[in-house]
């Protein structure tokens, strides 16, 4: 017995030195279900640069690339970040790069398949353009593409896309053959003709007949389910759709991105659920937040849920279209007679601070004059018990009045109050979510000012005026804090309690993404290029 032990142990033993070591992968947007922009990677560049034109005091002069390792073509437009696993790179962009003559670019998206050693595409998914002819529908028509940052669990990668969709596709693409049970990858590819505005308003069974569908081929990506928050709950996105899904045990929580249309004024579909609950297998529906938002919602929806794990609850914490920072209970409510369940709210959080909302006694109209309260677009991050999230608006809104909050994640009901620990109202309205590390927090507000504050305190130790607006967000790792910004920067700081600029690289176009790093490689996507940096060994 004992020496069949010992050679089972041996065999254990070996078999996991075989394997390749991925705990550096950063397979989902955040790096992990809390959410928090940084990592425990080592070695990374301080100083890269991707070659091309850059700037020296007034003058543009040609520079050598430094660190490059490989770069990667993309579309014209790319606001999601890159996630890496299992020997793969995962990037959501828009269309106008595609050269495939099977394929009619239409303005839509793109979901790409790298390999991570070489920057290869190894499968593509074109995700075409959502038409429809509901004259007040103001989605998808600005050529965003995927906005959505990919997530990898297994071999499976689940992504949202700018048709309104959570799509679960095989980490292999066609390669290993179409699996299911979504077979129909060379209609979906083709598209579909103008959606009618009634009946049915989004559901393609109404639309006329639609192109024939394209061949598909080993290359090309793998659906393997299909959720759409249009057909199935009358979503009605604003702008765009975003969320980057959370997956947690068996099942997939999404942001349906419901928001208001063409006229600002009106919610067409007040009554969709705001967050749902999918099975990470089938795609099925399993449960809402209930009841949902509705009319509340100030503009749209665009916060990406977040795990908590605190007082022995495991919370689902989201950012709400109307402000208010939501924790439910990951484990929903079941459904009865065929209906889906429901996520019960733990705790809500008002994260617009009562001088931001009213004067003199009266309510503060939204966005008028720059002034008044902000939805959350921001991803809250959990650290160390506390949920760290700010308020923002659409980047053509301007600059105007924030807050970062940092909330005590371990109350019940209304914690306005009771779960205030600190609040610092020098930050302007930001899309940035948090990186936090070693008990300090860096956060970028949209105005290009790097704040680096106590985590505990929030007092602030320094800032650091970019310049240029942010879209993305801080990345802190290896005692450095990246951040790029709109006019093609990224800066590189220390993340310490003083401030030091460590190195400005250029981009040419501008990088609305947040950098990440996986397995010892820096990866930041402009507009137009992924490209991955490593320091030399």
């Amino acid at each position: 017995m004992a020496a069949r032990a010992v050679r089972r142990a041996a065999a254990v033993c070996l078999l996991a030195c075989s394997m390749p070591l991925l705990a550096a992968d950063w397979p989902q947007w955040g790096g992990r279900n809390e959410r928090n922009f940084a990592s425990d990677e080592k070695g990374l560049p301080t100083t890269f640069s991707p070659g091309g034109e850059k700037i020296e005091g007034d003058q543009k002069v040609r520079a050598a690339p430094d660190n490059l390792k490989w770069a990667a073509k993309l579309g014209s437009q790319t606001y999601g970040n890159p996630t890496v696993s299992a020997g793969r790179v995962f990037i959501g962009t828009n269309d106008a790069g595609l050269a495939d003559p099977r394929i009619r670019k239409t303005g839509g998206g793109l979901v790409l398949c790298l390999e991570e050693a070489t920057g290869k595409v190894l499968w593509r998914l074109p995700v075409p353009r959502l038409k429809t002819r509901e004259k007040s529908f103001n989605y998808d028509n600005m050529n965003l593409g995927v906005c959505s940052s990919p997530t990898v669990d297994g071999d499976r990668v689940y992504v949202t896309s700018n048709r309104g969709e959570v799509l679960c596709l095989d980490v292999r693409g066609q390669a290993d053959g179409n699996g299911g049970p979504f077979a129909d990858e060379g209609q979906y590819m083709a598209g579909t003709g103008d959606l009618p505005s009634k009946p049915g308003r989004f559901d393609p069974k109404d639309a006329p007949a639609p192109p024939p569908p394209v061949q598909v081929g080993p290359a090309d990506g793998d659906i393997l389910w299909i959720y759409d928050f249009l057909v199935e709950l009358d979503s009605w996105p604003q702008d765009a759709v975003d969320c980057s899904v959370l997956v947690h045990g068996d099942a997939v929580y999404a942001c349906t991105s419901n928001g208001v249309d063409l006229s600002h004024r009106k919610i067409p579909s007040p009554n969709c659920p705001d967050l749902i609950v999918l099975d990470k297998k089938t795609g099925k529906l399993l449960a809402v937040n209930d009841p949902p938002i509705g009319n509340a919602i100030f503009h749209g929806e665009w916060s990406s849920p977040a795990l908590a794990a605190v007082g022995g609850r495991t919370l689902v914490v989201w950012g709400g279209g109307d402000g208010v920072c939501y924790a439910f209970d990951a484990r929903p409510d079941p459904g009865e007679a065929g209906k889906p369940g429901k996520l019960k709210t733990v705790w809500r959080f008002d994260c617009n601070a009562p001088h931001n909302k009213f004067r003199n006694g009266q309510p503060l109209p939204y966005n008028k004059n720059r002034e008044g309260p902000s939805e959350i677009i921001a991803t809250p991050v959990f650290y160390r018990g506390r949920i760290y999230v700010g308020v923002g608006q659409d980047s053509r809104h301007g600059n105007g009045p924030g807050c970062l909050s940092c909330i005590d994640a371990a109350g019940t009901g209304d914690i306005s109050e009771s779960g205030k620990v600190w609040q610092c109202f020098g930050v302007q309205r930001s899309f940035s979510s948090v990186s936090a590390r070693e008990g300090l927090i860096f956060m970028a507000d949209y105005a290009g000012i790097v704040h680096c504050l106590d985590a505990d305190t929030g007092r602030v130790h320094w800032t650091h005026d970019l310049g240029a607006h942010v879209w993305g967000s801080t990345f802190a790792a290896d005692g450095k804090v990246y951040i790029g910004d709109e006019k093609g920067k990224v800066t590189v700081l220390a993340a310490a309690k003083e401030k030091k600029v460590l190195h400005t690289a250029y981009f040419g176009v501008p990088v609305y993404t947040t950098p990440i790093a996986a397995n010892g490689v820096l990866y930041i996507a402009s507009q137009t290029h992924l490209y991955a940096f490593q320091a030399p060994k």
